[in-house]
């Protein structure tokens, strides 16, 4: 029997990762990023290019304790006296996508409230505010990690003023770990549009480009131009303290800082978007 598609795409990722002695995906579920091909205005609207991009729908809570990365300590929503049912406190969709010069990242999120503030900021601290964050491994290595090597994360902090620290990037390096510092501006271009679906002020739509030479070719001389068929490592963190403290996370396709807990992408060819079929 003739494998489909995403089978035969599972099975060149398993084969990638072997032939080249890197980390097995640990949930065996390699996802496809296709390629752009045509360029879209960074503008805080998706509508170019979300049906070309990887995506898997909508995440809540509910969802997420349906995963093999679910862990109750780690993805979890808290609660302050003014939230709204767990189904609706967070609800998200991602989109990642790629061409031969940038990573492209996006997100629609429908939230109960904005929250930026961290009574004892510090320009790393993404993760005591409203942010979401793509943990890049580039290329997907052989040993397991905590931002070594290879190892990035894309930060962006919701606020629409645009801070400088607004767009973070943790990364490692040749002998280094957890370097910790602004996005270069050269590299990165974003745009934050919030309440854009008139329904309330915590949603926002965040799209993003992150140049990969001056980034992920920072973080490994190993790295090399993207081609079809090279596989990274991937996790996204979603933080959400809703006025507390530390709060609540959603983290996808991963357990961690621990780079061997992330899950794999594989880049691919350009896709078309679903059809719909007239009556």
């Amino acid at each position: 029997m003739a494998r489909s598609l995403p089978g035969r795409l599972l099975l060149a990722s398993a084969l990638a990762l072997a032939a080249a002695g890197q980390k097995p995906d640990p949930y065996d579920q390699p996802l496809p990023v296709p390629r752009l091909e045509k360029s879209p205005v960074i503008d805080g609207d998706l509508t170019e290019w979300k049906y070309l991009a990887f995506t898997d729908g909508l995440w809540d809570i509910l969802r997420l304790r349906r995963t093999p990365w679910y862990d109750p300590a780690i993805n979890r929503l808290t609660v302050h006296g003014a939230e709204p049912p767990a189904e609706e406190d967070l609800q998200a969709r991602y989109y990642t996508a790629w061409d031969e010069k940038y990573l492209y990242l996006g997100a629609e999120i429908r939230d109960n409230v904005n929250d930026v503030t961290d009574p004892q900021h510090e320009p790393k601290r993404w993760y005591y505010k409203d942010a979401i964050c793509w943990f890049i491994e580039a290329p997907r290595g052989g040993a397991a990690k905590k931002f070594g090597e290879g190892d990035n994360a894309f930060c962006f902090v919701i606020d629409a003023a645009r801070p400088p620290y607004g767009a973070w990037w943790r990364h490692g390096a040749p002998g280094k770990t957890y370097v910790e510092e602004p996005l270069p501006k050269t590299a990165v271009a974003y745009a934050i549009r919030r309440n854009p679906w008139g329904g309330g002020g915590g949603d926002f739509i965040l799209e993003a480009r992150v140049e990969m030479a001056p980034t992920l070719g920072v973080s490994s001389p190993k790295w090399r131009a993207p081609r079809p068929g090279d596989v990274y490592g991937l996790e996204i963190v979603h933080t959400d303290p809703d006025g507390g403290d530390y709060g609540g996370h959603f983290l996808l396709y991963g357990r961690g800082d621990d780079d061997s807990t992330w899950g794999s992408m594989m880049l691919t060819g350009p896709i078309q978007p679903v059809a719909r079929k007239p009556n």
